[in-house]
Formats: C-alpha cells, structure tokens, sequence
C-alpha cells in the first residue's frame, strides 16, 4: 500500500495521513493534504468508488453556495466541474403541501452522477500523489496505528471521512451524529421539469420526500424520522413512486443523514472527521455535498501543514466553524422547529407551510433565520 521502512513491525505500512473514506469529503482533504507534501493513504471499503449512489445527486450553484456560505472563501477551484458531470440544469426548488399547494422558490443549481463526479474527485487526489486502496475495511485505531483488514497502518494524522456512524469518531472519542433519519433513494426514467421538487407530509414523516431531474431520468426517494412514522421506509418510497407514476429503474439504496448538525468537537488528538461524519449537512434538506468539499479543503489543507510545518489541528475546527457553523447552527434550529411544530400530522404541516408562506420558505432553503 505504501513505503515500508527497514525494522517496521511486519506488514506495517507508514503514512503521513490516512484518510478513511473515499467520498468527496474524504478524497479533497487527501487532494490538499497530498498537494502540500504530505503521503497520503486514502481507504475505501466498497470495491467501486462512488458505487452505489445514495444521495439525490443535486449541487447548489456556486452563487448559492456563496450566498448560503459567505464566508468560505473562494470556491472556484472545488466546483470548476467538466460539461459531462453537469447533467441538469434547475432553476427552482419547488416545495408541495401535504394538499399539494407548490411555492417555487428561485433557486439554481445542477445534477450530477454522483458515481462518477465522486471518481473524478478520487483522480485529483491521486494526481497530487494520495493512494486510494479500495476493498479495505478501518477497524480501529490506537497509538498511532490503524487496524484494517489489510494489515496494521502507522499514521501521523487520521482523518474520518467515513460517514455519520463514523468507525473513526469512535476510535478516537468524538461524539458520533445523534438522531440521523434513513433515507433511500433510486433512478426513474422519463422526462421531469427543470426543479428540484420536494413534497412534505405523510410521503415521508418527519422529513420529504424528491424528485430531482436529471437527463432523461430524475434521483427519486424519500426519507423519514422513525419518531414520526409507523412502517417501513421502503413501503413509503413504493406509495411515493405509486402515486407519481414513476418508472423506477435500478436497486433502491439507502443511508442514513444527520438531521442535528455539526458534532460538538470534530478534532481529537491527530485525528480529525470531516463531512457526513462530522454532521456536515444541511439539516433542513439533506444537503452535503458542498460542504463536503469545503471542509474536506479545509481539513486536508491543516493536516498537510501539519505534516510539514506542524500546524496544529485544532486549525481545522476553527476555520471549518468559521465558514459554516452559523448556517449549519440555524438550519439545525429550524428543523428543530419543524420537528416541534410542523411535523406529527398533514394538518400541522400544511398550517406551517401556509404561514411561512414564500420569503421563509426561501430563508428556510438557504440556511438562514425564519423569525427575527
């Protein structure tokens, strides 16, 4: 997998950061950490990068992003995307009552197959020299030293780029996500409008349920709170298919999302978790993807001056909170409030929908306040 040094411990390999986790999180923060000199491993489990997609698929313009995340500098670089993972262009998510009342709300933003923009994110990180070892399972780590199924890996950072029950929060004593709901999603072909649209209500309980378009095709699923709901998640996803008369075409995948935002402490030590494992996501609607890549720059970025200039970690949590704690705060505020409020019942919903009406709604969308 790496350099082995004379007297090492057999089958030992060294690095100077092992990252685990091949999603876009994981694979930027090796980009950056590899781009400043560091040796980089990066640990995949699955056989296929990016394979299967569980996730809608959808990545906010980079004026949205701007607009939602001032403060995360210049984002060019992360999002400069070829013409071939820019599938759809939308101009609108459209939010659907529980009586089928639609407010659109301007808003751009374009699909992608996440499979392949997750393997191109993988290149660039093997272009600055990281190298990714697919079909290897972390299972711990103590003293320096991961325990993978290939064998032991010395570090001198560990970055947990491996999901909301993140085996590397674990190991090293950060909190792990609190409350994350399960969400499934599939393809159906056809020819769908150009907006995000996303239905509330008993389609899916204590969360939404989408349809996103792509070519030809749309990323169809729905995700719920088990507080909120009776039944299985995969009896709610064949109603919504049912009901919108959608052509479902592959195996229907799921995950689990963080709904309370970020972790308390995402640095411990020399390790660090960053994206779905440090609860980087959108409370209010699932989103990750952009804040995957934001924080996985900052993370890599630390993590290879700490190797070359020892830059302390905790540069990380500064900096990440810096440019996206606010937003991610009060998004988890208001799904809170959803939760209390407008979710337990279509009725409750629909009330709550009508008086936030258009102009919250939209701040809803965006991360920002919804009362003064």
């Amino acid at each position: 997998m790496s350099r082995k040094e004379t007297g090492d411990p057999v089958g030992r390999t060294k690095t100077d950061v092992l990252v685990v986790g091949a999603g876009p999180a994981g694979t930027v923060a090796a980009r950056y950490a590899a781009s400043a000199g560091a040796d980089v491993i990066v640990l995949e489990r699955r056989p296929e990068i990016g394979v299967p997609v569980r996730c809608g698929e959808f990545i906010p313009s980079n004026v949205e992003i701007e607009r939602m995340f001032p403060l995360a500098g210049d984002i060019g670089d992360l999002f400069d995307l070829p013409g071939y993972l820019r599938l759809r262009e939308t101009e609108a998510i459209r939010l659907i009552s529980p009586k089928g009342k639609r407010t659109d709300i301007p808003f751009t933003g374009y699909t992608t197959d996440r499979d392949r923009f997750d393997q191109r994110l993988a290149s660039l990180a093997e272009k600055e020299g990281a190298r990714i070892v697919k079909e290897c399972l972390f299972k711990s780590a103590k003293e320096n030293v991961a325990s993978t199924s290939e064998g032991e890996i010395e570090y001198r950072v560990l970055i947990g780029a491996d999901g909301p029950g993140s085996r590397v929060a674990q190991a090293i004593g950060l909190p792990r996500n609190k409350d994350p709901y399960p969400a499934v999603t599939a393809q159906a072909e056809g020819d769908f409008d150009p907006v995000v649209t996303m239905f509330f209500g008993g389609v899916a309980p204590g969360a939404y349920g989408w349809i996103i378009p792509k070519k030809d095709r749309a990323n169809v699923g729905i995700g719920f709170s088990p507080k909120f709901a009776s039944g299985t998640l995969s009896r709610f996803f064949d109603k919504f298919a049912e009901d919108h008369g959608l052509k479902i075409t592959n195996k229907l995948e799921g995950k689990y999302v963080p709904s309370r935002g970020p972790i308390s402490r995402t640095v411990e030590g020399n390790g660090m978790v960053v994206g779905d494992a440090a609860g980087h996501v959108i409370s209010v609607n699932g989103g990750g993807i952009p804040l995957a890549l934001i924080a996985g720059r900052i993370c890599g970025t630390v993590a290879g001056d700490n190797i070359s200039n020892g830059r302390p970690l905790t540069d990380y949590e500064k900096e990440w909170q810096k440019a996206m704690l606010r937003p991610l705060k009060t998004a988890a505020f208001n799904k809170k409030l959803a939760d209390f409020f407008a979710f337990g019942s279509d009725r409750r919903t629909e009330i709550c929908m009508n008086m936030l009406g258009e102009r919250r709604l939209s701040a809803l969308i965006r991360c920002g306040r919804i009362f003064p």
